[in-house]
């Protein structure tokens, strides 16, 4: 009778897991759109956090989540069935073809492509442009040199997409919103920021404050929270003042797309350390867009 009973809690336990794996590739997770989208932020993934798998599997995770929005990285393994292939704007027409199918078969839309770098050259700024435009994407995320900027600002407006400057760490080129604001002098509305939170914690700088600085020049955002050690952990439980930071973009009526991005993990922890992320802005959103009080 012991070994039937173990038996039998052994097989309940199997079931249990298969139902939840289908559950999670299955129906999506039940987030408040109405909400956020009463606010104008766009949740999103940045492929990046999911580098541990291939950009089709990344796409399945994303919809898993219950998140409508990604945001594509350059050279991420394609698809288990392509283990060659990589995604990035010099990928073929097949493949491009292949990979806006599965966004339309998954619900899932492509906003953003970076962190992309650009030279001064035309021809190959044009083609990030150029297969940026096929997708659908929104907004190019770089980190270029002073002197493309003319060159970028032209494309952007010529395009009808927005370049957002993302800093890294200094000693980059735009650790400092300070350096943001003074590239984006003179320039048009297409150009602006991708604020990576965590970035500027690691830079010593506090993210709330920087936010207050680029008000009027924010696009998207990189959206971290810290521990001590300077290591991602589920949003609100971290330094980087998780609450507040949205709070100030309710204040400005920005309208970003906001990308979760993880630089350490992988596997199961990852994805529920991800989800723990969208259930927490989830509910943020729900109680800002109801004008309610932390």
């Amino acid at each position: 009778m012991k070994r039937f009973l173990v038996l039998a809690s052994v097989l309940v336990a199997a079931c249990t897991a298969a139902v939840g794996a289908q559950d999670s590739a299955g129906a999506p997770r039940k987030l408040n759109h109405k909400a956020m989208d009463k606010l104008g932020w766009k949740l999103s993934c940045q492929a990046y956090t999911f580098r541990d798998r291939t950009a089709f599997e990344a796409i399945d995770t994303v919809r898993s989540l219950g998140v409508r929005y990604i945001e594509f990285y350059p050279g991420q393994k394609f698809s288990k069935e392509r283990p060659d292939a990589k995604l990035d704007h010099n990928m073929s027409p097949e493949l491009l073809a292949e990979l806006q199918q599965k966004l339309r078969d998954s619900g899932v839309t492509a906003m953003n492509y970076g962190v992309v770098g650009f030279g001064s050259d035309e021809t190959g700024a044009r083609k990030v442009f150029d297969w940026a435009k096929k997708m659908g994407i929104q907004t190019i995320v770089s980190e270029p040199p002073q002197d493309t900027l003319p060159l970028l600002d032209r494309l952007a407006q010529e395009y009808g997409i927005n370049v957002a400057f993302h800093n890294h760490p200094k000693p980059s080129r735009y650790w400092n919103p300070e350096t943001v604001l003074e590239a984006l002098q003179g320039r048009s509305q297409r150009l602006g920021s991708c604020s990576d939170t965590g970035h500027w914690y690691r830079s010593g700088l506090a993210p709330v404050e920087c936010l207050k600085k680029l008000e009027g020049h924010i696009i998207s955002m990189h959206f971290k929270d810290l521990n001590d050690q300077k290591q991602d952990v589920p949003w609100g439980t971290g330094n980087c003042d998780a609450r507040a930071m949205l709070e100030e973009l309710k204040r400005q009526k920005v309208r970003p797309v906001i990308s979760v991005e993880y630089e350490t993990g992988s596997g199961r922890e990852l994805d529920e350390n991800v989800a723990k992320c969208v259930d927490w802005f989830s509910a943020q959103a729900t109680q800002l867009a109801r004008g309610k009080k932390k």
